[in-house]
C-alpha cells in the first residue's frame, strides 16, 4: 500500500506528457511559430507554480545558496524548453504515442548513462543485464508501434 500513492501519482504525471505535447503543438499553430508555444507554456507554467506556492506557503527559497552551486544545475530549465518545443513540433508527426515512445526511450538511455557515471548529483549505479534487456523491450515495442 505505500508505493500506491507515489505510483498513482507517477502515472498522473505521465499522463500529463502527451496532453502538454498535444496541447502546445495547438498552442505553437494558433500563434504562429513554436516558441512562442513554448513561451506561453512556460508562462503558465510560472503562473501555476506561483499559485501553488502561495496556497500551500512554501517559504523563501535560500537564493544564498545558489553561488556556490555547480553550473549543471540549470540545465533543468534549458531541458524544459528543449522538451517542450520538440514535444509541440514532432507529437503531431509522430502521434502521441510513437512520440511518447521515443521520449521514454532517450529518457531510459539518459538514464543509463546517469546512472553509471553518477551524474548530475546522483550516485553511481551500476549497469545490470536487466536493465539493458529492460531497455531493448521498451525499444522493441517502439519499433513494434513504428511499422504498423
Amino acid at each position: 500500500m505505500t508505493l500506491l500513492v507515489p505510483i498513482l501519482l507517477s502515472l498522473l504525471a505521465g499522463f500529463a506528457v502527451p496532453l502538454q505535447a498535444g496541447t502546445n503543438a495547438r498552442l505553437g499553430a494558433l500563434l504562429g511559430h513554436p516558441l512562442w508555444a513554448t513561451g506561453v507554456s512556460l508562462l503558465v507554467s510560472l503562473l501555476a507554480l506561483m499559485v501553488v506556492l502561495l496556497v500551500i506557503k512554501v517559504p523563501k527559497p535560500n537564493l544564498s545558496a545558489l553561488s556556490g552551486a555547480p553550473w549543471w544545475i540549470w540545465m533543468g530549465g534549458i531541458a524544459g524548453v528543449l522538451y517542450i518545443t520538440i514535444a509541440l513540433l514532432m507529437a503531431p508527426r509522430l502521434g502521441a504515442l510513437n512520440f511518447i515512445m521515443a521520449v521514454i526511450i532517450g529518457q531510459l538511455v539518459i538514464s543509463l548513462i546517469i546512472d553509471y557515471f553518477g551524474l548530475v548529483g546522483l550516485p553511481r549505479k551500476d549497469i545490470s543485464l536487466q536493465k539493458l534487456v529492460g531497455v531493448l523491450v521498451v525499444v522493441g515495442g517502439f519499433v513494434v508501434t513504428t511499422r504498423g
